[in-house]
């Protein structure tokens, strides 16, 4: 039986999105120096509102399918970029045949890039966008949460953890996309020790990153 995912309206849709963004590798590259400076979650959002920065596609299919397994009622992402993780999110959703998914992102401009995404593919009736700070947004989210990909500023990953906590069901997945990064070293420190709550592991899922995967226990 044909997935979502396979549906030709998506797999169409995730092809054009993953050709652009491997088309802006080398112009990332050259201005990589440009983010080092210090700036707010604003000003870096603005720089790299161009930049897809997305998930590969074997973590968007390794997200379908944790989703798909776990069968979430609502999965939260932090960090929609221009949605191609949202996608694969929203399509185990409706493969499930119940659940939402809420993504969170602050540049307007990939804000509605991403709803015209979701309206070409279909699945904008499954997926609810929080428009401006995550840690504003999320903290009206009602209802509890049973899978979370923490996918956007690696130094936000334990703030947004921390806020999600008390609605984190028993049992919830949640995955953090580059935890090579060190930016992502407090929130490791929190999911890896046991005394938080967490079970967690590491894989490598590129050769110079990882994700970490945690259970809610």
């Amino acid at each position: 039986m044909p997935t979502t995912l396979q549906d030709p309206r998506v797999a169409s849709t995730l092809e054009t999105m993953y050709a652009e963004s491997r088309n802006q590798m080398s112009l990332l590259r050259e201005r990589r120096g440009e983010f080092d400076r210090p700036m707010t979650t604003r000003e870096r959002t603005e720089a790299m509102s161009e930049f897809y920065i997305p998930v590969t596609p074997e973590a968007g299919r390794l997200l379908y399918a944790l989703v798909r397994a776990t069968r979430p009622t609502t999965v939260v992402e932090f960090g929609m970029s221009f949605g191609i993780s949202a996608v694969h999110l929203a399509a185990a959703v409706r493969d499930n045949g119940s659940g939402r998914v809420v993504t969170t992102e602050l540049c307007a401009a990939k804000i509605a890039a991403a709803r015209q995404t979701f309206a070409d593919t279909g699945l904008d009736d499954v997926i609810t966008i929080l428009e401006g700070d995550a840690l504003a947004t999320l903290a009206e989210l009602d209802g509890p949460v049973d899978f979370v990909l923490l996918d956007g500023w690696k130094d936000l990953y334990l703030p947004v953890i921390e806020l999600l906590e008390p609605r984190l069901s028993t049992g919830a997945l949640v995955v953090a996309d580059n935890t090579g990064a060190a930016d992502t070293q407090p929130y490791l420190d929190r999911v890896r020790d046991p005394a938080n709550g967490y079970v967690s592991f590491n894989f490598g899922v590129r050769e110079s990153d990882s994700m970490e995967l945690s259970c809610r226990i």
